[in-house]
């Protein structure tokens, strides 16, 4: 398998893409393609792998790089030239097997549109994102971003990506689904909620009804579903709030003398919830809908959350999950 990865993508670029691709290279015999700037990643490369690298990583050069200020659309019918269109381009010629990348959520979506183009039957992509539950099983939040605004058949056919996601990239079976409303009642919520309930309630998916917004991160289903603005919202409130939670708690506890083991076994306590809720241990974030494997990364990704990203998105090729929602939609 051939893994096309931006290495100019993200506020961490060259050196964490390159170390995340080192480590991941290391573990298996698929050939990571590093995408962009020929001497910084060559430069990069040599400082992560020392005297020994990697014989499956190799490098093709892209002279320009999509940033996250300019227009998605525009960008990439201008840059023809950007690690991303590039990357793109060559997924589509069947040069790679799928595309990595931690750059512009906005032009991924517009490359995948445009370049790569959507499945047939599928109005809009989605971005499909891990959101860990403490304790449990992690669940999967889609959308997570990449529709503002969508219409009932639009979360339906998220619902039902996500399923087929869950069944062969995680492992799960019959995954539980819900629907993100103001209350749990069928009755309530907006008309485009009480359309999307109607709908999912005469579908083959194993769907619980509508979930409260503070029952997401009790875990109470394996599959939420909403439209992206509310999507991204969830997750961008519960990475702030777990941010601050963990910092409040470890300053409290660890500041001044007193006590001093009790406070070091809470840290490490904290650290071990800490690595529960860490998005880097779980990989990046499919973009369900499009004709070829695309995943986004988080735009700070680490290298462990490079290297994790990889090992995920691999198992997503394999399972030819896009041939199953082809045929499934």
């Amino acid at each position: 398998m051939k893994i096309l990865l931006d290495g100019m993508g993200g506020d961490n670029a060259p050196k964490a893409v390159v170390e995340g691709a080192v480590m991941a290279a290391r573990e298996f015999e698929h050939e990571i393609i590093l995408i962009g700037d020929e001497e910084r990643l060559e430069k990069a490369l040599k400082e992560a792998s020392g005297h020994k690298r990697p014989a499956n990583i190799s490098i093709c050069h892209a002279s320009e790089v999509i940033t996250n200020n300019e227009a998605p659309a525009l960008a990439i019918r201008r840059k023809k030239d950007s690690s991303i269109v590039v990357g793109m381009n060559m997924l589509k010629r069947g040069e790679g097997d799928l595309f990595i990348s931690a750059g512009s959520t906005g032009a991924l979506l517009a490359g995948g549109l445009l370049i790569i183009g959507r499945i047939k039957g599928i109005d809009r992509p989605a971005i499909c994102t891990i959101y860990p539950i403490l304790g449990k099983e992690a669940s999967l939040l889609c959308d997570a971003g990449a529709n503002a605004e969508c219409k009932a058949n639009n979360l339906v056919d998220f619902a039902i990506m996500s399923s087929i996601y869950m069944e062969k990239v995680l492992g799960r079976e019959n995954p539980t689904v819900a629907l993100v409303n103001i209350g749990e009642e069928e009755e309530k919520g907006s008309p485009l909620t009480k359309e999307t309930f109607e709908l999912l309630k005469n579908t083959d998916l194993n769907f619980k009804g509508n979930i409260e917004a503070r029952d997401v991160p009790k875990g109470r289903a394996d599959i939420i579903v909403t439209d992206g603005f509310t999507g991204n919202i969830i997750l961008k409130l519960t990475e702030g709030m777990a941010w601050n939670v963990f910092k409040t708690i470890k300053k409290k506890f660890t500041d001044g003398m007193h006590a001093r083991l009790g406070s070091l076994l809470l840290v490490d306590k904290l650290k071990e919830l800490k690595k529960e809720f860490d998005y880097s241990e779980y990989g990046g974030a499919p973009i369900l809908g499009i004709k070829r494997p695309v995943v986004k990364m988080h735009g700070s990704s680490s290298a462990k959350g490079v290297k994790s990203t990889i090992l995920k998105a691999v198992v997503f090729a394999e399972q030819n999950v896009i041939e199953i929602i082809e045929e499934s939609i």
